[in-house]
């Protein structure tokens, strides 16, 4: 069955809106039966005419670096919080500071995080990380023992809303680790995404936009 352009416009849309996580091209030419399926220039139109037209609206269409998502602005978040009544995240200052080397030092093994930071970082950090899909193993480093290189994956970008790496502020930007953190935080809170907590000492509290 064939769609006229303005049904194509609606399907697109209206996928993107349930979809809960990014759309690739080719996830969205899925939709449509084989021999059916608009062309990939067809749909990148689409896209930027909805881009263009939730400019001006509370929504935005984002390309991610796993696709494209529909969402809130993230400037709303002080309004949208108030929709859940969860108290706020309570995130490891541990894990974030983990997380800010390794996005800006990668590839990085967990020796050279722990001489950043002088201490031991603990194993359900990274286990966590790992598991969140937000860092990956990319190689070891060629010195004795052959230490595990961690990176970042498309799940951190799209988390942080990023596309690539190099949109990152610069570290001439961001002069400390502190300030690292309180970037990461923002956006996880925003995110709504859930961290374990370590001992009380190692954590710090989010701020009432989660």
């Amino acid at each position: 069955m064939s769609v006229s352009p303005e049904q194509l416009q609606q399907i697109i849309e209206a996928a993107l809106m349930v979809a809960g996580s990014p759309l690739t091209i080719r996830q969205l030419q899925h939709l449509f039966a084989e021999g059916e399926q608009p062309s990939s220039a067809d749909i990148k139109t689409i896209l930027v005419t909805l881009m263009e037209r939730y400019h001006q609206s509370g929504l935005e269409l984002r390309e991610l670096a796993s696709g494209y998502q529909l969402q809130a602005k993230a400037e709303l978040s002080p309004w949208l919080s108030k929709l859940w009544e969860e108290k706020p995240q309570r995130y490891s200052k541990a894990l974030l500071e983990t997380l800010a080397l390794i996005a800006y030092r990668q590839p990085i093994t967990r020796a050279e995080i722990e001489d950043v930071r002088g201490v031991t970082i603990s194993s359900p950090i990274i286990k966590t990380l790992m598991e969140r899909e937000w860092i990956q193993v990319v190689g070891q480093r060629d010195v004795p023992g052959k230490p595990s290189l961690y990176g970042t994956t498309k799940t951190f970008l799209d988390t942080f809303n990023l596309t690539h790496l190099d949109e990152l502020p610069t570290l001439a930007e961001i002069h400390d680790l502190d300030r690292q953190e309180a970037q990461l935080q923002v956006q996880l809170e925003f995110a709504n995404t859930e961290i374990p907590a370590n001992s009380p000492d190692e954590e710090i509290t989010t701020s009432t936009h989660e």
